[in-house]
């Protein structure tokens, strides 16, 4: 069975906390609200939860930039997540198509996705959606 890919809601804040945590980044279900509601106010974000059988199993944040380098915008997938139970039944790959979707209709000429070394599933999975590997990131906690 194929996944409902859908925007989240206010109603998905525990299963987002819960995918979160699995993600390694702990929220309180309480916090999520908020969140969703600051980035819808924010034009070019979406968070997107995959359901199966009514239950919310994945989810995927898109955002989409316009940068000095070139006169499209580019797509940054970030937090993709698929709850351990459901991972391997192309969940992840059918959040990523939509992200994709989102991206190509936004006018997008490329795609990012960061992934930490110790998700070395992560990163075979990225690859076998086309995704090269460029390494070198540099981050400074403000």
């Amino acid at each position: 069975m194929d996944p409902a890919i859908r925007e989240a809601t206010a109603a998905d804040a525990e299963a987002i906390a819960g995918l979160l945590g699995e993600l390694g980044y702990p929220a309180e279900a309480s916090a999520i609200p908020d969140r969703l509601e600051r980035m819808r106010a924010e034009a070019g974000m979406w968070t997107l939860v995959a359901e199966l059988d009514g239950t919310v199993v994945g989810m995927a944040t898109v955002v989409v930039r316009h940068v000095i380098n070139n006169d499209a915008p580019f797509g940054r997938l970030a937090s993709v997540v698929v709850t351990e139970s459901a991972r391997s039944r192309g969940i992840g790959a059918a959040l990523v198509g939509r992200s994709e979707e989102i991206c190509r209709a936004a006018g997008c000429f490329t795609m990012e996705v960061t992934s930490a070394d110790h998700r070395p599933r992560a990163h075979d999975f990225y690859r076998r959606l086309g995704y090269r590997e460029r390494p070198r990131r540099f981050i400074k906690d403000l």
